[in-house]
């Protein structure tokens, strides 16, 4: 039997029943990733396998450099051949590691190779899946519709003139959703200078207004959230290392503005009192503009300065943050927006998992809403380095607890591949898993039609309904 089965990671025949019968041929609704809508818009050409499944992949790099492979053949200018080479030695050397996992996917579902990748077999596979490349013409487009995607949210600045967006918007041969995502972390970066005050010059040249205050700020987003809008979005995200909420008064905003704007030091504390107030009229104007609000935290990014200064970001030297005060400052954030009645929909994505069950009674606290919206507020799935069964698991059960597991939005790729998607395999497996163990022990009933409601809400149908997808 091939490691990769048909009951892979399915311990129970109610397990097994769930994921073929319910879960496995749902489509995928893939709502924050970083592919690239170039590709998407050029239905870009992979020139080979490295270049697909290695190539911006900074999960692979961290496992190459753990076996003490050199960074030429990790982001270097090795050749194509070198670099698989290189990670065919990683690759069977990560068991234990969701990569293993992944990988072994990744190999059987696109290329049709059950054998693992090792230091024996890597000149044979990278030829074959360069040949199946060329075969079956596993273009950007062609590896999302093959993957059976409906939508896909990309990860956008607010300054994006969005033209690739439109281009594939316009273009009747694709009939897959790619929407823009709105990501205004450049905003927050008041203690940059550099990047704050490159990003207000961006903001001027695509609003046609003056950045002259803080107001000013605050009115230009709105108008970019509106374009994002006019052009398909109602997705925002934000990424931020830690979390605050320290009210200030409007006086002090606008000092902490008009020094950041000049390129001065701004403080921790004034760091986050802005961030407290940006991010709260940031939510109000989301929830006017129908907007999803995304929350990921808790990264601490470019450790190592040796390879962030020759490498750049997204290199692979990330970790997760700690903080103090989590609990209050989600619980506060949420109510600035709600004392108005004025919070969108909000998702919550903690990156240390220790905060799950934290941040999940935060959402509890929430929920009111008028418009009958299931589960406005969401603990998000795992993600990161939470992008493993057993931080799948850690999630599942602390929203299980905590909310209600039968209107969660499911699984989201947050990847730059384009063969990501067997992550929403790996997902609906351990999520199938799961609950047919509860079903096999007596605590959740074997009511079939409970159970299609669950797996089949989870798997797709709570997402379209969440962020209402009217394809």
């Amino acid at each position: 039997m091939s490691f990769i089965h048909d009951d892979f990671m399915l311990q129970t025949e109610t397990a097994k029943h769930l994921y073929h019968d319910f879960s496995k041929n749902m489509p995928i609704f893939d709502y924050h990733c970083h592919l690239s809508p170039q590709q998407i818009a050029e239905d870009h050409e992979f020139e080979n396998v490295t270049e697909l499944w290695l190539g911006g992949d900074h999960y692979k790099w961290r496992a190459m450099r753990a076996m003490g492979i050199p960074e030429v053949k990790i982001t270097g200018n090795a050749t194509p051949e070198e670099k698989f080479e290189a990670w065919a030695y990683a690759c069977e050397n990560a068991v234990g590691n969701p990569l293993f996992h992944w990988s072994a996917l990744e190999l059987k579902r696109y290329f049709h190779v059950d054998e693992l990748l090792n230091s024996k077999n890597w000149k044979e596979i990278y030829d074959h899946c360069n040949q199946v490349i060329k075969d079956e013409k596993l273009t950007a487009r062609t590896l999302i519709k093959n993957s059976n995607v409906t939508f896909v949210c990309t990860t956008d600045n607010p300054t994006d003139d969005l033209a690739w967006h439109k281009q594939i918007a316009e273009d009747d041969s694709f009939d897959v959703t790619v929407a823009p995502g709105f990501r205004p972390d450049e905003a927050f970066a008041v203690q940059d200078a550099a990047k704050f005050t490159g990003f207000l010059d961006k903001m001027k040249e695509g609003t046609g207004r003056e950045m002259d205050s803080f107001q000013d700020l605050l009115a230009g987003m709105e108008e970019r959230i509106q374009y994002f809008a006019d052009h398909g979005s109602n997705v925002s995200d934000h990424g931020l290392s830690t979390i605050y909420y320290v009210e200030a008064s409007d006086e002090e905003i606008e000092a902490i503005f008009q020094k950041a704007a000049k390129g001065e030091a701004v403080s921790d504390e004034e760091y986050a009192k802005f961030q407290t107030k940006l991010f709260v009229e940031l939510g109000k104007i989301y929830h006017d503009k129908n907007f999803v609000m995304q929350l990921h935290f808790g990264a601490i990014r470019n450790n190592n300065s040796r390879i962030f200064n020759s490498v750049g970001a997204d290199a692979g030297v990330d970790a997760i943050q700690d903080q103090p005060n989590v609990s209050y400052a989600l619980n506060k954030l949420m109510d600035g927006m709600d004392k108005e009645n004025k919070l969108p929909k909000f998702i919550m994505y903690p990156l240390d998992p220790t905060y799950f069950d934290l941040a999940g009674t935060a959402a509890a606290n929430f929920q009111m809403n008028d418009q009958g919206i299931k589960s406005k507020v969401q603990l998000g799935s795992g993600w990161w380095f939470n992008d493993t069964k057993y931080g799948m698991l850690k999630q599942l059960k602390a929203l299980s607890e905590a909310g209600l597991l039968m209107n969660f939005v499911g699984m989201l790729t947050d990847s730059r591949s384009f063969i990501s998607y067997t992550r929403h395999e790996y997902f609906r497996r351990i999520l199938c898993d799961f609950i047919g163990d509860l079903v096999e022990r007596g605590e959740i009933p074997n009511d079939d039609a409970l159970l299609e409601k669950l797996i089949t809400n989870i798997s797709y149908n709570n997402a379209v309904e969440y962020f209402e997808f009217n394809k």
